[in-house]
């Protein structure tokens, strides 16, 4: 009767940090996909605020609008950029605004360029359909789970929202 109370006690020990492995993966996995939510709501509430502006150049990276637009996605504020960011290591310059139009041949959004025939409202260019707010180079999450290294995961959230302004 003993000899199995310490084969139970073996297999305990065995089971236990692959147990323990399993759960913290799971909280991982959790915070992975919050991040990536909480990055997603953040640039589509950034391209709601953009798209709803009147007269913004979406060809200046400098732009009063696109600046106050990515203020008030990283903080909440739009006129002030001193604030903590809700992500705290997301910048505003790892954050992307383009704009796109539909393609009269396929009717597909293709990217608008920045000429007097596209979206370039400085030299007399049309509205766009879209304004695309995106990550292009990715938001890194480091997952920490005992026993195991893995590399950084990189998210790259993208939203594309309908343009309202003029």
């Amino acid at each position: 009767m003993t000899r199995r109370r310490g084969g139970s006690v073996l297999e305990i020990a065995l089971f236990v940090p692959i147990l323990v492995t399993l759960l913290v993966g799971m909280v991982q996995i959790g915070k992975i996909t919050y991040v990536y939510y909480t990055l997603r709501k953040t640039l589509y509430t950034m391209g709601r605020f953009v798209a709803a502006q009147q007269g913004v150049n979406f060809c200046d990276d400098t732009d009063a609008a696109v600046l106050a637009a990515k203020n008030f996605a990283l903080s909440g504020i739009s006129s002030d950029d001193s604030t903590d960011p809700i992500i705290p290591t997301l910048t505003a310059d790892m954050i992307s605004v383009s704009v796109e139009r539909y393609d009269p041949e396929s009717g597909l959004p293709v990217a608008c360029d920045c000429s007097v025939t596209g979206c370039d409202a400085a030299n007399g260019g049309g509205s766009p359909n879209f304004v695309v707010v995106s990550i292009p180079n990715g938001f890194e999450v480091d997952p920490r789970i005992p026993f195991l290294t893995l590399n950084p995961i990189l998210l790259r959230p993208m939203v594309r929202v309908p343009y309202g302004g003029t």
